[in-house]
Protein backbone atom coordinates (compact mmCIF):
# COMPACT_ATOMS: atom_id res chain seq x y z
CA UNK A 1 0.00 0.00 0.00
CA UNK A 2 1.23 3.48 -0.81
CA UNK A 3 2.02 5.92 1.88
CA UNK A 4 -0.96 7.99 0.89
CA UNK A 5 -3.28 5.10 1.50
CA UNK A 6 -2.35 4.43 5.15
CA UNK A 7 -5.54 2.91 6.64
CA UNK A 8 -4.55 4.02 10.17
CA UNK A 9 -4.86 7.70 9.29
CA UNK A 10 -8.33 9.00 10.00
CA UNK A 11 -7.60 12.05 7.86
CA UNK A 12 -6.37 10.12 4.82
CA UNK A 13 -8.25 11.22 1.70
CA UNK A 14 -8.10 7.73 0.19
CA UNK A 15 -10.94 5.23 0.52
CA UNK A 16 -9.93 2.53 3.01
CA UNK A 17 -11.25 -0.78 1.78
CA UNK A 18 -14.58 -2.25 0.65
CA UNK A 19 -16.55 -1.30 3.79
CA UNK A 20 -15.84 2.41 3.42
CA UNK A 21 -16.56 2.25 -0.31
CA UNK A 22 -19.99 0.77 0.43
CA UNK A 23 -20.72 3.56 2.92
CA UNK A 24 -19.49 6.18 0.45
CA UNK A 25 -21.77 4.78 -2.24
CA UNK A 26 -24.76 5.18 0.08
CA UNK A 27 -23.85 8.80 0.84
CA UNK A 28 -23.12 9.89 -2.74
CA UNK A 29 -25.55 12.29 -4.43
CA UNK A 30 -27.18 10.82 -7.51
CA UNK A 31 -27.92 13.98 -9.56
CA UNK A 32 -26.09 17.21 -10.36
CA UNK A 33 -28.67 19.27 -8.48
CA UNK A 34 -27.87 17.33 -5.31
CA UNK A 35 -24.09 17.71 -5.65
CA UNK A 36 -22.77 20.13 -3.03
CA UNK A 37 -19.85 22.46 -3.75
CA UNK A 38 -17.76 22.87 -6.93
CA UNK A 39 -20.36 25.33 -8.21
CA UNK A 40 -18.45 26.43 -11.31
CA UNK A 41 -17.64 22.85 -12.34
CA UNK A 42 -21.23 21.79 -11.71
CA UNK A 43 -22.66 24.62 -13.81
CA UNK A 44 -20.23 24.08 -16.69
CA UNK A 45 -20.80 20.33 -16.67
CA UNK A 46 -24.56 20.83 -16.67
CA UNK A 47 -24.29 22.86 -19.89
CA UNK A 48 -22.09 20.22 -21.53
CA UNK A 49 -24.44 17.35 -20.67
CA UNK A 50 -27.77 19.01 -21.38
CA UNK A 51 -26.46 20.56 -24.59
CA UNK A 52 -25.47 17.11 -25.84
CA UNK A 53 -28.84 15.67 -24.83
CA UNK A 54 -30.66 18.38 -26.79
CA UNK A 55 -28.61 17.58 -29.88
CA UNK A 56 -29.03 13.83 -29.43
CA UNK A 57 -25.25 13.34 -29.42
CA UNK A 58 -22.78 11.85 -26.99
CA UNK A 59 -21.14 14.58 -24.89
CA UNK A 60 -17.48 15.52 -25.17
CA UNK A 61 -15.03 13.47 -23.16
CA UNK A 62 -14.58 14.81 -19.61
CA UNK A 63 -11.37 15.07 -17.57
CA UNK A 64 -11.65 15.66 -13.81
CA UNK A 65 -8.52 16.52 -11.85
CA UNK A 66 -7.97 17.19 -8.17
CA UNK A 67 -6.98 15.55 -4.91
CA UNK A 68 -8.47 12.29 -3.66
CA UNK A 69 -11.82 12.42 -1.90
CA UNK A 70 -13.13 15.55 -3.66
CA UNK A 71 -15.89 13.85 -5.68
CA UNK A 72 -14.42 12.82 -9.04
CA UNK A 73 -15.92 9.32 -8.94
CA UNK A 74 -19.23 10.75 -7.72
CA UNK A 75 -19.33 13.17 -10.66
CA UNK A 76 -18.61 10.32 -13.09
CA UNK A 77 -21.60 8.43 -11.70
CA UNK A 78 -23.73 11.56 -11.91
CA UNK A 79 -22.72 12.10 -15.55
CA UNK A 80 -23.95 8.61 -16.44
CA UNK A 81 -27.18 9.16 -14.48
CA UNK A 82 -27.85 12.53 -16.13
CA UNK A 83 -27.36 10.94 -19.55
CA UNK A 84 -29.48 7.91 -18.65
CA UNK A 85 -26.63 5.61 -19.61
CA UNK A 86 -24.80 2.76 -17.85
CA UNK A 87 -21.37 3.42 -16.34
CA UNK A 88 -18.37 1.18 -16.94
CA UNK A 89 -15.64 1.64 -14.31
CA UNK A 90 -11.95 0.82 -14.66
CA UNK A 91 -8.62 2.43 -13.80
CA UNK A 92 -5.28 3.20 -15.39
CA UNK A 93 -3.28 0.64 -13.37
CA UNK A 94 -5.79 -2.11 -14.24
CA UNK A 95 -5.21 -1.68 -17.98
CA UNK A 96 -1.72 -3.03 -18.49
CA UNK A 97 -1.82 -3.71 -22.24
CA UNK A 98 -3.49 -2.27 -25.30
CA UNK A 99 -5.46 -5.51 -25.62
CA UNK A 100 -7.01 -4.93 -22.21
CA UNK A 101 -8.30 -1.54 -23.35
CA UNK A 102 -9.52 -2.93 -26.68
CA UNK A 103 -11.52 -5.56 -24.81
CA UNK A 104 -13.24 -2.87 -22.74
CA UNK A 105 -13.89 -0.49 -25.63
CA UNK A 106 -15.23 -3.16 -27.98
CA UNK A 107 -17.98 -4.12 -25.53
CA UNK A 108 -19.28 -0.59 -24.89
CA UNK A 109 -22.83 0.13 -25.97
CA UNK A 110 -23.65 3.34 -27.82
CA UNK A 111 -23.69 6.32 -25.47
CA UNK A 112 -22.22 4.36 -22.56
CA UNK A 113 -19.96 6.21 -20.11
CA UNK A 114 -16.49 4.79 -19.42
CA UNK A 115 -14.83 6.00 -16.22
CA UNK A 116 -11.05 5.61 -16.02
CA UNK A 117 -9.70 6.49 -12.59
CA UNK A 118 -6.02 7.37 -12.22
CA UNK A 119 -5.84 7.82 -15.97
CA UNK A 120 -2.32 9.25 -15.66
CA UNK A 121 -1.12 5.72 -14.82
CA UNK A 122 -2.37 4.22 -18.07
CA UNK A 123 0.24 2.08 -19.87
CA UNK A 124 1.76 3.79 -22.92
CA UNK A 125 0.49 1.29 -25.55
CA UNK A 126 -3.04 1.56 -24.14
CA UNK A 127 -2.75 5.34 -24.03
CA UNK A 128 -1.88 5.48 -27.74
CA UNK A 129 -4.85 3.26 -28.56
CA UNK A 130 -7.08 5.52 -26.51
CA UNK A 131 -6.17 8.52 -28.70
CA UNK A 132 -7.81 6.98 -31.75
CA UNK A 133 -10.75 5.63 -29.77
CA UNK A 134 -11.57 9.05 -28.31
CA UNK A 135 -11.22 10.88 -31.61
CA UNK A 136 -12.45 8.47 -34.29
CA UNK A 137 -14.30 5.80 -32.24
CA UNK A 138 -12.06 3.19 -33.77
CA UNK A 139 -9.20 1.00 -32.58
CA UNK A 140 -6.61 -1.00 -34.45
CA UNK A 141 -6.28 -4.54 -33.13
CA UNK A 142 -2.91 -6.09 -33.95
CA UNK A 143 -3.06 -9.75 -34.93
CA UNK A 144 0.14 -11.78 -35.02
CA UNK A 145 3.71 -10.87 -34.13
CA UNK A 146 6.80 -9.63 -35.87
CA UNK A 147 6.89 -8.79 -39.58
CA UNK A 148 3.69 -10.76 -40.18
CA UNK A 149 1.62 -8.75 -37.71
CA UNK A 150 -1.51 -7.15 -39.15
CA UNK A 151 -3.54 -4.25 -37.76
CA UNK A 152 -7.27 -4.81 -38.14
CA UNK A 153 -9.42 -1.66 -37.72
CA UNK A 154 -12.36 -2.17 -35.39
CA UNK A 155 -15.18 0.37 -35.12
CA UNK A 156 -16.53 0.99 -31.62
CA UNK A 157 -19.78 2.60 -30.53
CA UNK A 158 -19.67 6.32 -29.71
CA UNK A 159 -19.05 6.66 -25.97
CA UNK A 160 -18.15 9.29 -23.39
CA UNK A 161 -14.87 8.88 -21.52
CA UNK A 162 -14.62 10.38 -18.04
CA UNK A 163 -11.01 10.42 -16.89
CA UNK A 164 -9.98 11.22 -13.33
CA UNK A 165 -6.51 12.10 -12.12
CA UNK A 166 -4.83 13.39 -9.00
CA UNK A 167 -1.71 14.27 -11.02
CA UNK A 168 -2.85 16.35 -13.98
CA UNK A 169 0.74 17.38 -14.71
CA UNK A 170 1.62 13.76 -15.53
CA UNK A 171 -0.93 13.55 -18.35
CA UNK A 172 0.64 13.71 -21.83
CA UNK A 173 -0.43 16.72 -23.86
CA UNK A 174 -1.98 14.67 -26.71
CA UNK A 175 -4.22 12.84 -24.25
CA UNK A 176 -5.26 15.97 -22.39
CA UNK A 177 -6.08 17.75 -25.66
CA UNK A 178 -8.61 15.08 -26.60
CA UNK A 179 -10.87 15.93 -23.69
CA UNK A 180 -13.53 18.43 -24.68
CA UNK A 181 -14.20 19.46 -21.08
CA UNK A 182 -11.49 19.72 -18.42
CA UNK A 183 -12.39 20.57 -14.82
CA UNK A 184 -10.28 20.98 -11.72
CA UNK A 185 -11.85 20.02 -8.39
CA UNK A 186 -10.94 22.47 -5.62
CA UNK A 187 -10.87 21.81 -1.90
CA UNK A 188 -14.15 22.62 -0.17
CA UNK A 189 -14.92 25.57 2.07
CA UNK A 190 -15.98 24.79 5.67
CA UNK A 191 -19.53 26.07 4.98
CA UNK A 192 -19.88 23.59 2.08
CA UNK A 193 -18.56 20.76 4.24
CA UNK A 194 -21.09 21.65 6.94
CA UNK A 195 -23.89 21.08 4.42
CA UNK A 196 -22.34 17.75 3.42
CA UNK A 197 -21.96 16.67 7.06
CA UNK A 198 -25.60 17.52 7.84
CA UNK A 199 -26.78 15.66 4.73
CA UNK A 200 -24.67 12.59 5.58
CA UNK A 201 -25.93 12.70 9.17
CA UNK A 202 -29.53 12.53 7.90
CA UNK A 203 -28.71 9.56 5.68
CA UNK A 204 -26.91 7.79 8.55
CA UNK A 205 -29.72 8.65 10.98
CA UNK A 206 -27.36 10.63 13.22
CA UNK A 207 -28.72 13.48 15.32
CA UNK A 208 -26.32 16.40 14.94
CA UNK A 209 -26.44 20.05 15.92
CA UNK A 210 -25.28 22.91 13.71
CA UNK A 211 -22.26 23.58 15.91
CA UNK A 212 -21.42 19.86 15.90
CA UNK A 213 -21.51 19.84 12.08
CA UNK A 214 -19.32 22.96 12.02
CA UNK A 215 -16.79 21.29 14.33
CA UNK A 216 -16.52 18.20 12.13
CA UNK A 217 -16.37 20.27 8.93
CA UNK A 218 -13.61 22.51 10.28
CA UNK A 219 -11.32 19.53 10.87
CA UNK A 220 -11.98 17.79 7.53
CA UNK A 221 -9.09 19.27 5.53
CA UNK A 222 -11.44 20.58 2.83
CA UNK A 223 -12.34 17.03 1.76
CA UNK A 224 -15.85 15.46 1.83
CA UNK A 225 -14.50 11.92 2.22
CA UNK A 226 -12.64 12.92 5.38
CA UNK A 227 -15.70 14.80 6.66
CA UNK A 228 -17.86 11.68 6.30
CA UNK A 229 -15.23 9.52 8.00
CA UNK A 230 -14.88 11.92 10.93
CA UNK A 231 -18.67 12.05 11.24
CA UNK A 232 -18.82 8.27 11.62
CA UNK A 233 -16.15 8.27 14.33
CA UNK A 234 -17.87 11.10 16.21
CA UNK A 235 -21.16 9.20 15.92
CA UNK A 236 -19.53 6.16 17.52
CA UNK A 237 -18.31 8.28 20.43
CA UNK A 238 -21.69 9.94 20.91
CA UNK A 239 -23.52 6.61 20.91
CA UNK A 240 -21.10 4.81 23.26
CA UNK A 241 -20.11 7.57 25.68
CA UNK A 242 -22.85 10.15 25.21
CA UNK A 243 -26.55 10.47 24.59
CA UNK A 244 -26.29 9.77 20.87
CA UNK A 245 -26.44 13.42 19.83
CA UNK A 246 -23.42 14.95 18.10
CA UNK A 247 -22.86 18.48 19.36
CA UNK A 248 -19.75 20.65 19.48
CA UNK A 249 -18.54 19.31 22.82
CA UNK A 250 -18.92 15.64 21.88
CA UNK A 251 -17.31 16.28 18.48
CA UNK A 252 -14.35 18.04 20.09
CA UNK A 253 -13.86 15.31 22.68
CA UNK A 254 -14.17 12.51 20.11
CA UNK A 255 -11.76 14.08 17.64
CA UNK A 256 -9.28 14.85 20.41
CA UNK A 257 -9.42 11.14 21.27
CA UNK A 258 -8.66 10.32 17.63
CA UNK A 259 -5.82 12.91 17.65
CA UNK A 260 -7.33 15.21 15.02
CA UNK A 261 -6.85 18.81 16.10
CA UNK A 262 -8.86 21.94 15.28
CA UNK A 263 -7.06 22.48 11.96
CA UNK A 264 -7.32 18.85 10.87
CA UNK A 265 -3.73 17.89 11.72
CA UNK A 266 -3.24 14.37 13.04
CA UNK A 267 -0.42 12.67 14.93
CA UNK A 268 1.91 12.44 11.93
CA UNK A 269 1.37 16.04 10.89
CA UNK A 270 2.10 17.32 14.40
CA UNK A 271 5.09 15.00 14.74
CA UNK A 272 6.63 16.44 11.57
CA UNK A 273 5.97 20.02 12.67
CA UNK A 274 7.10 19.35 16.24
CA UNK A 275 10.36 17.78 15.13
CA UNK A 276 11.04 20.61 12.67
CA UNK A 277 10.49 23.21 15.38
CA UNK A 278 11.93 21.58 18.49
CA UNK A 279 14.88 19.65 17.03
CA UNK A 280 15.87 21.87 14.12
CA UNK A 281 14.78 25.34 15.24
CA UNK A 282 12.30 25.68 12.38
CA UNK A 283 14.71 24.59 9.64
CA UNK A 284 15.88 24.49 6.98
CA UNK A 285 16.29 20.72 7.19
CA UNK A 286 16.38 18.04 4.52
CA UNK A 287 13.52 15.65 3.86
CA UNK A 288 15.44 12.49 4.76
CA UNK A 289 16.72 13.98 8.01
CA UNK A 290 13.24 15.16 8.95
CA UNK A 291 11.77 11.74 8.16
CA UNK A 292 14.35 9.90 10.28
CA UNK A 293 13.64 12.26 13.19
CA UNK A 294 9.98 11.17 13.27
CA UNK A 295 10.67 7.49 12.50
CA UNK A 296 8.96 7.52 9.09
CA UNK A 297 10.01 6.90 5.49
CA UNK A 298 10.81 10.03 3.44
CA UNK A 299 8.00 9.12 1.00
CA UNK A 300 5.49 9.06 3.85
CA UNK A 301 6.47 12.52 5.03
CA UNK A 302 6.59 13.94 1.50
CA UNK A 303 3.38 12.39 0.16
CA UNK A 304 1.20 12.09 3.26
CA UNK A 305 2.05 14.97 5.61
CA UNK A 306 3.69 17.74 3.63
CA UNK A 307 0.98 18.64 1.06
CA UNK A 308 -1.54 19.56 3.74
CA UNK A 309 1.04 21.36 5.90
CA UNK A 310 2.14 23.43 2.90
CA UNK A 311 -1.47 24.18 1.95
CA UNK A 312 -2.16 25.33 5.50
CA UNK A 313 0.82 27.69 5.40
CA UNK A 314 2.61 25.82 8.20
CA UNK A 315 5.59 24.56 6.21
CA UNK A 316 7.51 25.65 3.13
CA UNK A 317 9.65 23.62 0.75
CA UNK A 318 12.78 25.56 -0.15
CA UNK A 319 15.98 24.78 -2.08
CA UNK A 320 17.79 24.49 1.27
CA UNK A 321 15.24 22.19 2.88
CA UNK A 322 11.97 22.29 4.81
CA UNK A 323 11.22 25.48 6.75
CA UNK A 324 8.49 26.11 9.32
CA UNK A 325 6.48 29.32 9.09
CA UNK A 326 5.38 31.64 11.86
CA UNK A 327 1.93 29.99 11.78
CA UNK A 328 3.54 26.64 12.67
CA UNK A 329 5.12 28.06 15.83
CA UNK A 330 1.82 29.64 16.80
CA UNK A 331 -0.19 26.49 16.12
CA UNK A 332 1.96 24.36 18.43
CA UNK A 333 2.11 27.14 21.04
CA UNK A 334 5.89 27.48 20.84
CA UNK A 335 8.02 30.61 20.92
CA UNK A 336 10.40 30.85 17.96
CA UNK A 337 14.06 31.63 18.59
CA UNK A 338 15.27 35.03 17.34
CA UNK A 339 16.95 33.41 14.34
CA UNK A 340 13.99 31.25 13.30
CA UNK A 341 13.18 31.59 9.56
CA UNK A 342 9.59 32.77 10.01
CA UNK A 343 9.50 34.16 6.52
CA UNK A 344 11.83 33.73 3.61
CA UNK A 345 13.25 35.57 0.69
CA UNK A 346 11.92 34.92 -2.79
CA UNK A 347 14.77 32.45 -3.25
CA UNK A 348 14.25 30.72 0.09
CA UNK A 349 10.56 30.06 -0.43
CA UNK A 350 10.75 29.04 -4.07
CA UNK A 351 9.85 25.61 -5.42
CA UNK A 352 11.93 22.77 -4.07
CA UNK A 353 14.21 21.56 -6.92
CA UNK A 354 15.11 18.38 -5.09
CA UNK A 355 17.00 17.09 -2.14
CA UNK A 356 20.36 17.14 -3.87
CA UNK A 357 20.48 20.88 -3.38
CA UNK A 358 20.09 20.45 0.38
CA UNK A 359 23.48 20.43 2.17
CA UNK A 360 22.03 18.47 5.10
CA UNK A 361 21.48 15.52 2.76
CA UNK A 362 25.06 15.26 1.53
Amino acid sequence: MSAAGDPERLVSADADGPEEQVIEAALRPKRLDDFIGQERVREQLSLVLHGALRRGRTPDHVLLSGGPGLGKTTLAMIIAAELGQPLRISSGPAIERAGDLAAVLSTLAEGEVLFLDEIHRLARPAEEMLYMAMEDFRVDVVVGKGPGATAIPLDIAPFTLVGATTRAGMLPGPLRDRFGFVAHMDFYEPAELEVIVRRSARLLDVEITDDGAAEVAGRSRGTPRIANRLLRRVRDYAEVRGDGKVDRESARTALALYEVDERGLDRLDRAVLGSLLRKFGGGPVGLSTLAVSVGEEPETVEVVAEPFLVRQGLLARTPRGRVATGAAWAHLGLTPPPTAPLTGTLFDLGDDPGEKADPTEQ
